[in-house]
């Protein structure tokens, strides 16, 4: 029941999807409900790959992908898209390590968030939308749990950038027992799109080891310029992931 309810307060934090009464909280579940955000990315995946699937058989691929990624923004409360957004106009604003952080903080968007989220979601549904109606579908319910998974692992490895920070309760501490769980809830995406014949092993390897390396170069660079990782990070990581995951695929179909 207590792995129940940490899945539960991760879903409660990260999308809009209410959660039943008895799950209950105390405060320190936070601190191991990181072990699940692939499994919300999961739930996440299937509701957009569920929404373009319908909207698909009445409508252009390209019209379907841009309900869907509507569809997905709405269920996380654009989560991701506006830790991202925040992450371009830190690091593309701020100089000193307290002004990027200051910037990040600002509720405010600028000009680097909002050409990063433009050129993000235009990189997102274009992939998408030259793929074929399975794959897409696929592609939405494997990068979804994936990208999220590059995320925890920033928390899995390096230290929290704030003092404080609204994040800061899920990014205390993850051990590598956790991780693996995290790693665990990825695999029923990835074996049901390979059984079904939806998309290769070839894909995928290749868009998780792009995945892999992109979170490993951001994370790099928010090493040297914050000294760790905030919850905006932690968007951003996610969506820059699923973008690239979306990209190798298409790159791998062609």
């Amino acid at each position: 029941m207590l792995q129940v309810r940490l899945f539960f307060i991760a879903l409660q934090f990260f999308t809009r999807l209410p959660i039943p009464r008895w799950v209950g909280f105390e405060p320190h579940w936070l601190h191991h409900a990181s072990r699940y955000f692939p499994l919300v990315g999961l739930v996440v995946g299937t509701f957009a790959a569920a929404v373009y699937w319908a909207a698909a058989q009445v409508l252009p691929p390209a019209i379907a992908v841009l309900l869907s990624t509507a569809a997905g923004i709405y269920l996380t409360g654009a989560f991701h898209e506006d830790g991202f957004a925040d992450t371009c106009d830190g690091l593309g604003g701020g100089m000193t390590r307290e002004r990027a952080l200051d910037i990040m903080k600002d509720s405010r968007i600028g000009a680097y968030g909002a050409i990063g989220i433009v050129l993000l979601l235009a990189a997102k549904c274009a992939a998408l939308a030259h793929l074929p109606m399975l794959a897409t579908a696929a592609a939405l319910c494997i990068a979804h749990p994936l990208s999220r998974l590059m995320a925890a692992s920033l928390i899995w490895r390096m230290d929290y950038a704030r003092a404080e920070g609204k994040a800061k309760p899920m990014a205390q501490q993850m051990t590598g027992a956790e991780f693996a769980i995290a790693t665990a809830c990825c695999i029923p995406a990835v074996l049901a799109a390979t059984s079904l014949g939806w998309l290769s092993w070839q894909g995928i390897a290749l868009g998780t080891a792009t995945m892999a390396l992109v979170t490993l170069w951001f994370a790099r660079k928010l090493q040297a310029r914050l000294g760790g990782y905030t919850g905006d990070c932690l968007g951003a990581v996610q969506q820059l992931a699923e973008v690239a995951f979306y990209l190798c695929v298409l790159a791998r179909w062609n």
